[in-house]
């Protein structure tokens, strides 16, 4: 496997689906494949090809390609480690038709480590120089943070190692499985360690463990917010405009928040000059028509628990915790589709098992936050 390539180019023809991007990809499959085969200027003759007609698909599309062998080409499609944009690129191979010659992946497959070293730098990542420990919390229970120890850390190369760790663990785990299983990564060196060594071989069987455990703790978990208190909080930002969030303070202090680790966090923007940051009525029109809109598609009993809303600097976010990352990603890429032109969606979809994100909204249950800075 060889070349990773951010999509960008110029357009000329379009492609609007899935379907209508394999269409103009089979028309044009042979002469990619011998590309591929040869190495014949594939950043020329292959990506510049391929590029345009994905991005009119959605941003955020990678790729790597290579031969899998003598007859079979690959190519792998991947987010690059960004969750929320993981079920179009699974969207799109799932689409794929049958082509002789060719094997499309969604997400960047695991590696068997006695074929896995990755080398940068001058440092070398295998199985030989690298081991793991649990580091887990006992006010995080729920959460997999694990240490890496590397036997050649240093101060000087020290970030260096951490980025190839994160190389390495991509590979040998899997793209999805490095991405979603693991809440939080430390890298240390050998005389750092605090536990006792385990060979990093046995890190996908501990992972796999641990899931598989957090999954049966909280299968079947859900939630009603009907009934749900909410409390109105006001503060004054450093710049002396307002912030007014509403938040459900009841769900805050719910004691199942792992069984939804999934945070997605939306931002809508708009032009606060001249209001203290704030929308004036017809801005405040649009933002609860689009809030509505989102309420509309994920609701608590499926799993999306509405956490409360933030407004303030020409700004509003509203906040979801999730059971999964898939169905969020969709809908809010839809609305942000349904409103182009009109106002500035943006979200960002990340894993946090106890909600820490909104620590700064619990205030003892004081109904009011004056002269905060947030």
């Amino acid at each position: 496997m060889g070349f990773l390539q951010k999509l960008f180019a110029k357009k000329e023809e379009t492609t609007k689906s899935y379907g209508e991007f394999w269409d103009w990809f089979q028309k044009h499959e042979k002469a990619f494949h011998k590309v591929i085969k040869q190495r014949d200027h594939p950043a020329k003759n292959f990506f510049e090809k391929l590029s345009p007609r994905l991005n009119d698909l959605k941003d955020g599309f990678f790729y790597l390609t290579g031969m899998l062998n003598e007859k079979t080409a690959e190519l792998v499609f991947t987010p690059d480690g960004i969750v929320r944009n993981i079920v179009f690129v699974e969207e799109l191979v799932s689409a794929a038709p049958e082509m002789e010659g060719w094997k499309f992946t969604a997400l960047k497959p695991a590696v068997d480590i006695r074929n896995l070293g990755v080398k940068m730098e001058g440092l070398t990542f295998n199985n030989e120089n690298m081991s793991f420990y649990s580091t887990g919390q006992v006010d995080f229970p729920d959460e997999i943070d694990i240490t890496i120890v590397h036997s050649d850390l240093t101060e000087e190369n020290r970030s260096n190692i951490t980025r190839g760790v994160c190389i390495f663990l991509d590979n040998f785990l899997g793209e999805l499985n490095f991405v979603t299983t693991i809440d939080n990564i430390s890298v240390l060196g050998t005389g750092e360690a605090a536990k006792e060594l385990i060979p990093i071989e046995k890190l996908k069987d501990f992972l796999i463990w641990r899931q598989k455990e957090f999954v049966g703790k909280y299968e079947g978990v859900r939630r009603n917010t009907e009934k749900d208190n909410h409390s109105i909080l006001e503060a004054q930002l450093k710049n002396g405009n307002a912030l007014i969030a509403v938040i459900n303070t009841d769900l805050l202090e719910w004691d199942h928040k792992s069984s939804h680790p999934w945070i997605l966090d939306v931002g809508i923007q708009y032009d606060g000059k001249g209001n203290n940051g704030m929308p004036d009525k017809n801005t405040h029109q649009i933002l609860d028509e689009i809030e509505k809109d989102i309420l509309r598609e994920l609701k608590d009993f499926d799993g999306y628990l509405n956490i409360g809303r933030q407004t303030a600097d020409s700004n509003r976010e509203i906040y979801f915790a999730c059971r999964d990352f898939r169905k969020p990603s969709k809908v809010l890429h839809a609305i942000q589709q349904k409103y182009a032109g009109r106002q500035a969606i943006t979200f960002d979809i990340y894993k946090d098992k106890y909600w820490q994100s909104f620590a700064r909204f619990m205030n003892d249950g004081n109904r009011e936050i004056e002269n905060e800075s947030f």
